[in-house]
């Protein structure tokens, strides 16, 4: 552990009327807040170096450390892995029984150790050397002989833990948990990894969907396409629309470009101003042009664009304006867009 005098003490201050259990947990949180707020006057030239060589790094970052360090280190292994930096966790106990043949020259070693003196972590700097992996230590002691030994260096030193013997890993392990992002993070901005690339990593998430999945991967084509005729007489557009059940059906010309879409909310209107619907033909309730979308655009946008507009459906069309799809609002909610 280090003391960084420079940051104040958080006193513990017991809000009135606390219980003995809100008073401790109120106790732990302001530790581990001075002790996440102390990490960043200790940011120095270490932690660009330890960017720059995981920046340079031709194979992955491995991550390993023992006991809570290691589930802290398993963390962070996937959020670099998620964030454009290609990781994984070995444990450093397996290592020296087979496993290190995972690592390679092209690779880089993240290890992290709060008391740098770890056996098992320490018995792998022989081997590292040896074939010439590159290292980066995060301990809580400048001085240890992990940090001595590495590329780069990354202090989580603090104060003290959180817990009231000051022994069980509290306050250390969110030290490192938060260093391991704020490395993570600058690795993301340093590459201008965007949205679509996290998305990427995460196609079965809801942000995946949003980013990956497009309008033509939804929308039903073929014969699931509604559409009726210029001039068709009003009884053949409700056909269409109930046979088809998506709430619309497009209204093309002669050279099958779109000229508007008749809705559900089109017939409403038209019950309400016309006595006789009989003699009507499409042409003379729907709606010009309609609302119309591009197979290409994200679904994401299809579903902007519905909400911009308080609509179920869209028209999908290619470049000439003929209708080649249709969307229904039911086909995003059942896709996990929204």
């Amino acid at each position: 552990m280090t003391n960084d005098t420079s940051t104040p003490t958080i006193e513990n201050v017991p809000a009135e009327g606390d219980s003995p259990m809100r008073a401790s947990a109120r106790r732990t949180l302001q530790i581990e807040e001075q002790a996440i707020a102390a990490l960043a006057g200790r940011l120095d030239s270490h932690f660009d170096r330890a960017c720059e060589l995981m920046l340079a790094c031709q194979g992955r970052v491995v991550v390993t450390g023992m006991g809570k360090s290691g589930h802290i280190a398993g963390k962070i292994a996937a959020t670099l892995a998620s964030t454009g930096t290609p990781a994984f966790f070995v444990h450093p106990g397996e290592a020296s029984h087979g496993d290190l043949g995972m690592i390679t020259p092209g690779d880089v070693v993240l290890a992290l150790s709060n008391s740098g003196e770890t056996a098992e972590v320490t018995a792998l700097l022989p081997l590292l050397k040896r074939i010439g992996t590159p290292l980066v230590s995060m301990t809580g002691r400048p001085d240890s002989t992990l940090a001595r030994h590495a590329d780069a260096h990354l202090d989580a030193g603090v104060e003290r833990e959180a817990c009231p013997l000051d022994l069980a890993p509290t306050a250390s392990t969110t030290a490192a948990l938060a260093l391991g992002d704020a490395l993570a993070v600058a690795l993301l901005e340093a590459r201008g990894f965007t949205a679509e690339d996290f998305a990427l990593s995460h196609p079965g998430g809801s942000l995946g969907k949003r980013l990956l999945l497009r309008v033509g991967d939804l929308m039903h084509q073929g014969d699931r396409l509604p559409r009726v005729p210029l001039g068709s007489p009003l009884r053949d557009a409700l056909l269409e629309i109930t046979r088809q059940g998506l709430g619309f059906t497009c209204v093309v010309d002669e050279q099958n470009r779109l000229i508007g879409v008749y809705t559900d909310g089109d017939l409403r209107r038209t019950l309400d101003q016309h006595q006789d619907l009989s003699r009507l033909t499409v042409d003379d309730v729907m709606t010009r042009p309609g609302k119309r979308i591009s197979a290409d655009l994200l679904a994401a946008e299809a579903v902007r664009m519905m909400e911009d507009n308080l609509i179920t459906a869209l028209a999908v069309v290619d470049d000439d304006g003929h209708p080649i799809g249709a969307l229904h609002m039911h086909d995003l909610l059942r896709s996990g867009v929204i």
